[in-house]
């Protein structure tokens, strides 16, 4: 057993979080300037403050990219309030509209489809560890302080934002802030048929089975492994906080293996 283990054995639940908050506090210290005062960031923090509760009483979709959008009439969307995450931009020729608002957290994503999001034309919401990659000038996105640890729902998503290793929690605590009353996923299928350790990063070697277009990590795309136990813990915090403040957040993905949420069938949403 690592020294890790035998240490959460011995120390008490309470404690053990306490010191583990503490320990990342010390962590984080270096980057809270910069995540804070930063122009790009005071900006963003003032738009986001804009942003607060502006569809309050509304619905959103929140647009997966797993293979069961081709079993999906997108057209339906067309007129309704939408994120769209990552690579979604690759069916909007397709589709003939754009998403309401885009949202990608991932390094590897954001580094390899920069020039892509930089031509995006709708509100885009970025994680700040990405701000260097960008050209100097004006505000080239949102910015959110995006962490990896310290699980937690951000009701105001000016302050720290825990990715819990899926852009879609990001999506939910955004579409939270923004007031929606009511959120719906769609293609969020929740499944890989890529073996190995979640986090791990890897080159794809061939077409990718497991987004909605074969190119979306296609051949020489460095991506990484999904972690669905940590996303599941993220989810779980949002049903939570969704339904405590009387919302609610629907999965209409056809075929999904997420159990989190109540299903509905997505015909019956229009």
């Amino acid at each position: 057993m690592s020294v890790k283990g035998t240490l959460k054995q011995v120390i008490p639940l309470s404690a053990w979080k306490m010191l583990h908050r503490t320990y990342s506090g010390i962590i984080h210290l270096p980057d809270l300037p910069s995540a804070y005062l930063h122009p790009w960031r005071r900006a963003s923090m003032n738009r986001l403050a804009s942003l607060k509760n502006v569809h309050k009483g509304q619905r959103a979709v929140i647009i997966g990219n797993g293979p069961s959008l081709k079993q999906t009439d997108l057209s339906r969307l067309n007129g309704e309030f939408t994120f769209g995450l990552n690579r979604i931009y690759m069916m909007f020729p397709e589709l003939g509209f754009g998403t309401t608002y885009y949202v990608a957290v991932n390094d590897l994503v954001i580094e390899q489809c920069l020039d892509d999001i930089c031509a995006l034309p709708m509100p885009k919401f970025l994680s700040w560890r990405t701000h260097a990659s960008f050209p100097s000038g004006s505000l080239p996105a949102n910015f959110l302080y995006t962490t990896y640890d310290n699980p937690a729902f951000a009701r105001d998503v000016r302050w720290r934002v825990w990715e819990s290793a899926t852009v879609t929690y990001v999506a939910l605590q955004l579409a939270f802030h923004m007031g929606f009353e009511q959120v719906i996923l769609v293609g969020v299928d929740h499944n890989s048929n890529v073996p190995g350790k979640a986090n791990t990063t890897i080159v794809s070697t061939g077409d990718d089975p497991n987004h909605f277009n074969p190119g979306y990590f296609g051949k020489g795309f460095r991506w990484q492994l999904p972690d669905f136990e940590t996303s599941e813990i993220g989810y779980r915090l949002a049903r939570k906080a969704y339904e405590a403040d009387g919302r609610q957040v629907l999965d209409a993905t056809i075929g999904g293996k997420l159990t989190v949420f109540p299903k509905v069938d997505y015909q019956s949403l229009f």
